[in-house]
């Protein structure tokens, strides 16, 4: 069946598995399907890059656990895991090896996949979908890709498709603080046919209770234009939606995966 609409997802900080994203994906395709569409038409692609960091983490958790002695090696577990990858994950001046090219460049492998492979080199609506720090990282491959498109690649690889944008539990304003200047991507595409453009949305989804999700709109006046909605919803079970722990909770959240296969049910 001839694919309508190709979402890609990715996570973001913390241990995760290859396999992440499944039973959100499973979730959302129901909840498509009870609205009378096919989702079928939908290509998927997760975008796993844990393993790009999480080796050498586990390995320092591992030797220092060898000759001292550390209390709370759980909460460490997610600190290391979580507070490593975002400072693994920065722009440096000498890219050569660098943690950001190499997340940046399994992007871009899981996206000429997604589009040669699952479309067929058919260009077709784009939605991403980023959880934390996946939505910082999605947001500066998008500006590098607006800004230095790569040479001879479709249009679909360089961005211009990019109809949809679904953040939850989404950090980007703690990396603003670093700039004087702070400006978001151009949303939606300029390329995209009038149709499409006028059902792009980005959504962003937070729980008040989580301390690593936030809204977008109060960075500035341009964030304020280019995020459709900052949506509070309550995410997590008896012990994890009132505290910081609903910070991996939203995946298949009923408050979250209803209005997010709302949203992509329109484009089908």
């Amino acid at each position: 069946m001839a694919k309508e609409l190709a979402i890609a997802v990715i996570h973001g900080m913390g241990s995760q598995e290859s396999g992440f994203a499944g039973p959100m994906i499973e979730e959302i395709d129901g909840r498509v399907r009870r609205r009378g569409k096919d989702p079928a038409k939908i290509a998927w692609k997760p975008i796993f890059w844990d393993d790009i960091v999480g080796a050498r983490q586990t390995k320092y958790l591992s030797d220092v656990r060898r000759e001292n002695k550390l209390d709370f090696i759980g909460l460490r577990r997610f600190v290391v895991s979580a507070l490593g990858d975002a400072a693994a994950y920065q722009k440096v001046a000498s890219p050569a090896n660098s943690v950001y090219e190499d997340i940046h460049a399994r992007v871009r492998k899981r996206i000429g996949e997604l589009y040669r492979d699952d479309l067929g080199a058919t260009a077709a609506p784009l939605i991403v979908m980023a959880h934390s720090l996946g939505g910082h990282i999605v947001s500066n491959y998008i500006w590098d890709a607006q800004t230095h498109p790569v040479k001879g690649a479709a249009d679909f690889e360089n961005m211009r498709t990019l109809a949809g944008i679904v953040t939850f539990g989404c950090n980007i304003p703690l990396f603003t603080f670093a700039y004087k200047t702070v400006k978001p991507i151009r949303f939606p595409a300029r390329e995209l046919p009038p149709a499409i453009r006028a059902k792009a949305k980005w959504l962003n989804f937070y729980d008040p209770d989580d301390v690593l999700g936030y809204p977008l709109k109060p960075i500035n006046a341009a964030y304020a234009k280019v995020v459709t909605a900052d949506i509070a919803i309550n995410v997590g079970g008896i012990f994890t939606s009132w505290n910081p722990l609903s910070h991996g909770e939203y995946w298949t959240d009923n408050d979250f995966t209803a209005p997010a296969a709302e949203f992509i049910a329109t484009f089908l």
